[in-house]
């Protein structure tokens, strides 16, 4: 373990597995909270990728806890919850990872495709919300931190026009949450990542290209710094955000994207 200031504190992750090889965000935030001294639930759908994100934190010699949970289902959330209360206490870092990239404009998309982008990318924020909030308040301190993206701020090239309305939403439901809960003790912030190198672009982003290695050189070049950032860095963030030295620092939206969104063309 690299440092203690998260020391004591439960970390409950939604989507601390990785869709493949790699670190992704919430695999990588989830060891992050690890070895900054955090008790972490490591929650996926997945159950195996839990386990292995768990189990990575169990053999740096932290404590996790590895769970399945489809975050659409509000009885599923709660019963995430009493879990980690029951093994850790309760919750004092929420981090809301879960997200999912659907190619196509209004004409391409199902209702039922649409209504599923919303689900998975903010129901699922305000369902956990929804469940640990109350504890929270009742203890007046906690930490909630949203992973939203570029695309909820600008045009990023894509067409998954669903997927900008719902980080933008993701954006101003963190902004409502931290300042509706601010007297509480409650912080609530975003992290926006840019262009990463992560498992999940060569799954959901990887189609726009002729090949992944044509995405993966396009991504690079189209990045200000002339990189994609990696897991890593949005881990960094978060676990700054959950510490005692952003005391202050509540309903910001934090671009993670090597200087993206800054840039105007």
């Amino acid at each position: 373990m690299t440092s203690q200031r998260l020391a004591g504190r439960v970390a409950l992750v939604f989507g601390a597995g990785s869709v493949g090889p790699g670190w992704g965000n919430g695999k990588a935030s989830a060891v992050a909270y690890a070895r900054a001294g955090a008790k972490v639930v490591c929650v996926d759908v997945n159950r195996t990728a839990a386990e292995e994100t768990a189990g990575l934190i169990a053999g740096e010699g932290g404590q996790a806890l590895a769970l399945a949970c489809d975050v659409t289902r509000l009885l599923e959330i709660e019963d995430v919850i009493a879990r980690t209360v029951g093994a850790f206490g309760p919750v004092d870092i929420l981090h809301n990872n879960v997200g999912h990239a659907k190619m196509g404009g209004p004409p391409d998309l199902t209702e039922d495709e649409w209504r599923r982008e919303m689900d998975l990318n903010v129901t699922g924020m305000f369902l956990a919300c929804k469940v640990v909030i109350p504890s929270m308040q009742a203890r007046r301190r906690g930490v909630i931190t949203n992973i939203s993206s570029a695309a909820g701020l600008r045009y990023t090239g894509y067409p998954y026009t669903s997927y900008y309305a719902a980080k933008g939403a993701v954006n101003q439901f963190t902004v409502g949450v931290a300042l509706q809960y601010a007297r509480d003790g409650i912080r609530c912030n975003a992290i926006l990542p840019g262009l990463m190198d992560t498992p999940l672009i060569y799954q959901q982003i990887s189609v726009q290209y002729g090949s992944p290695d044509d995405m993966v050189k396009a991504r690079h070049e189209s990045a200000p710094m002339g990189r994609m950032g990696t897991g890593w860095d949005v881990a960094n963030a978060a676990v700054f955000l959950a510490s005692d030295e952003a005391a202050y620092i509540t309903a910001v939206c934090l671009p993670v994207d090597g200087g993206l969104t800054a840039r105007c063309a």
